[in-house]
């Protein structure tokens, strides 16, 4: 991929990310999966900790909290305001910079514990991404992730959305592959040891029927809104995916507008 199509794809992705209002989704739909993440990690006092695609802060957040010291890190640094503001309703502070995951502006080693709560799963190029990951933590270091796996809601939404979006750049593979467990550990390979990976669900409730979901993430979820501008001319395809994405909402309430978002929890020390 030549420069200036790099450039142009960071562009888009960033502009994605910016469309809609992610904060509220992460506040609103998934309020405790960063705590989640980070209850998972050896955090601490003394700890240097790099979120990668922290967003607005739903885990970097939590992750000072503990005391450690956090650079929450995001190519779209848009959310970065919601993020402040958030930081100091928790009383924390933490640094915010604007990085891409596949090109990270950090020394080899530089962090004790690098995470990312379904945020470096969006990076395109898997293998870019890893490999940055792997080269900031330090020997020894620890290693969280929380991805939404191909199976769950968000996997199954993604694949739904995909026949009505425009193709993707050649090389790019779809986000939720980082929640499968072989493609995980083919991406992490031996340059990280004691690998545990489980399978957890998110409680989703905040949408009381599965047109009120439909709106909701039309409205506010980057990807979402981006597939119907993409759909801007073509007002019978954007009712059919109005209705697919409808029919797996209510295919996952399990009742009351209560919903179960599969993820996986990835922990690893870097070798």
């Amino acid at each position: 991929m030549t420069q200036s199509l790099s450039s142009d794809l960071k562009t888009k992705h960033r502009a994605i990310w910016a469309a809609g209002d992610y904060p509220r989704v992460a506040a609103d739909v998934i309020p405790e999966l960063g705590s989640r993440l980070v209850r998972a990690c050896p955090l601490g006092p003394g700890k240097k900790v790099l979120d990668i695609a922290a967003g607005s802060g739903n885990a970097a957040i939590p992750a000072a909290a503990t005391g450690a010291e956090v650079v929450a890190s995001d190519l779209t640094p848009e959310l970065f305001e919601a993020g402040r503001r958030n930081a100091a309703v928790a009383g924390v502070s933490l640094r915010w910079e604007q990085a891409d995951a596949e090109a990270l502006p950090y020394t080899d080693g530089e962090f004790d514990v690098v995470i990312s709560c379904v945020g470096i799963m969006f990076a395109p190029f898997h293998r870019a991404a890893a490999g940055e990951l792997l080269r900031v933590t330090k020997d020894g270091g620890s290693i969280g992730l929380v991805n939404w796996t191909p199976t769950g809601f968000i996997g199954r939404m993604f694949a739904t959305m995909k026949p009505f979006a425009p193709p993707p750049p050649e090389g790019a593979q779809p986000p939720p592959l980082w929640g499968s467990e072989e493609h995980v550990t083919e991406l992490l390979g031996d340059q990280v040891t004691g690998l545990e990976m489980r399978r957890e669900h998110a409680a989703v409730d905040c949408f009381p029927d599965a047109d009120a979901f439909r709106e909701f993430f039309k409205a506010n979820y980057g990807p979402t809104i981006a597939v119907y501008r993409a759909l801007a001319a073509e007002p019978e395809r954007a009712a059919e995916l109005d209705r697919e994405l409808t029919d797996l909402a209510a295919g996952f309430d399990l009742g009351n507008g209560r919903m179960e978002w599969e993820y996986l929890l990835v922990t690893a020390r870097r070798v």
